[in-house]
């Protein structure tokens, strides 16, 4: 511990160097797990989508059948399976290989520098992401280990900073339309644009709810407060921000968009190939479709720590104030003050589970809905969750009053009244709507004789 405080001042033997080599050790933790991750995560779409599916090909390509001439007799006439993990490296070795070709008339600046711009801002948003805790245990005044490590940055405006770079993922889709000098890649690209405004307002109006409640915008300083009682008095439990009505409200509206934000099915309009060949990256070939390939699924894992960090309590394993329960119940002290070590200690591994079931969620979309259609993509976006999220953001203001001046248990209680009452009005706004609108009259299509009038039909096999 020593060293690495003497490392971060630059009091020790690196001297003025310390708190730089600390940057990069810090940059390395983050970006070299991402690239190698990437094609792990491959794996893992295509074998759960051959679950999903019934599709035997990615489960089962690449078994190793040894000859009978085999020198070594353990293994003559056996069969290794490799579960699918043949496929992603074929595919790498296949990207890698191809030709790369470049059209005559794309404008090759903006081309090049497009797969770039939609890779950068994973990077740069999974660098704001607290990994682990940031303080040991039954310390209060102490910070632990992977303090020195994580986050990366942790800026003032975090949650400002995560909106602000996620809306630049969609430059490089944009740019990769405008500079292909295709139609069907640049209608992809305006997709992608409108998608983005459609859905980044809801998306912000979802966390600032969570900022509101927490009283800050600093990613740690959000998991430090779902570390506190649920509720505000029940000690024993964290108050992770998925278990409060307007927290749940909030992770629904975020889900939505953090899916259209990284153009995933059911939102892959920008891709869309039955409409638009291939959409916005329709003229890249080899290393650069590959990077297109690798920011995507980058940005699906850094979102992933996104939602984890912000309404599921970051890098704690389970939702237990440990400490708080060592000291109610002091017979099962030594029991609760080791769950409490290895929540600190299993912290990176608990993100990282999360992150990974964040992933799983979006493969199973993926497999279970259809794209939506252009107009009702839109229609969600404006109509349905920005509303929702603008009335969650005026319950949570509420809220946050009645508990200054009412204690926790008049804050709860104005949150369901406020929820019902929104509730009713939704309800009653919806029925209205419904009788205002006239119904679409029924049509029916009435089958006609195709046999032409003044004709007489012979029978062939009575000539």
């Amino acid at each position: 511990m020593d060293w690495l405080i003497a490392l971060r001042d630059g009091t020790g033997p690196l001297g003025q160097w310390g708190p730089i080599v600390l940057g990069v050790i810090r940059v390395l933790l983050f970006v070299v797990p991402i690239l190698t991750l990437v094609p792990g995560l491959i794996w893992w779409e295509r074998r759960l989508l051959s679950w999903m599916q019934d599709r035997i090909g990615p489960n089962r390509t690449g078994t190793i059948t040894f000859p009978e001439s085999f020198p070594l007799a353990g293994l003559r006439g056996k069969k290794v399976r490799t579960f699918g993990l043949l496929q992603p490296i074929a595919d790498g070795v296949k990207l890698f290989f191809k030709e790369d070709a470049t059209p005559a008339a794309v404008d090759r600046l903006v081309y090049f520098t497009a797969p770039a711009v939609a890779l950068f801002p994973a990077f740069a948003l999974g660098g704001t992401l607290p990994i682990a805790s940031l303080r040991y245990p039954f310390e209060a005044a102490g910070s632990g280990i992977f303090a020195f490590f994580t986050p990366v940055a942790n800026v003032d405006i975090g949650i400002l900073y995560v909106l602000a770079i996620s809306s630049l993922g969609v430059y490089g889709v944009v740019l990769a339309g405008y500079a292909s000098n295709n139609k069907y890649s640049l209608m992809g690209g305006l997709r992608a644009s409108a998608q983005l405004i459609s859905y980044e307002l809801a998306m912000a109006m979802s966390l600032a709810c969570v900022v509101m409640a927490s009283g800050s915008m600093k990613i740690p300083d959000i998991v430090a407060f779902q570390e506190g009682p649920l509720w505000g008095f029940v000690n024993g439990v964290q108050n992770w921000a998925i278990f409060t009505p307007y927290g749940l409200v909030a992770a629904v509206i975020f889900v939505i968009c953090m899916i259209a934000e990284t153009n995933r099915a059911p939102f892959d309009l920008p891709e869309a190939e039955n409409e638009l060949i291939a959409g916005y990256h329709t003229e890249y070939s080899s290393m650069k479709f590959a990077v297109f390939f690798m920011g995507e699924y980058a940005a699906m894992f850094v979102f992933s720590g996104v939602f984890a960090a912000v309404f599921l309590g970051g890098a704690n394993l389970m939702p237990f104030r440990w400490e708080q329960l060592s000291s109610d119940f002091p017979a099962m002290a030594g029991l609760f003050r080791g769950l409490a070590y290895a929540n600190y200690w299993l912290g990176p591994v608990a993100f990282l589970a999360k992150q990974a079931a964040g992933i799983t969620f979006f493969i199973w979309l993926r497999a279970t809905l259809p794209r939506l259609r252009y107009d009702q993509l839109m229609n969600l976006g404006w109509k349905s969750l920005l509303p929702m999220g603008v009335a969650n953001f005026i319950v949570v203001g509420l809220w946050v009053v009645c508990t200054q001046m009412f204690g926790p248990a008049g804050g709860f209680a104005s949150l369901l009244g406020a929820f019902v009452v929104l509730f009713v009005l939704y309800t009653n706004l919806v029925g209205a709507a419904k009788t205002s609108t006239p119904g679409i009259q029924k049509r029916g299509i009435k089958m006609v004789d195709p046999t032409p009038q003044g004709v007489t039909m012979v029978d062939p096999n009575k000539v």
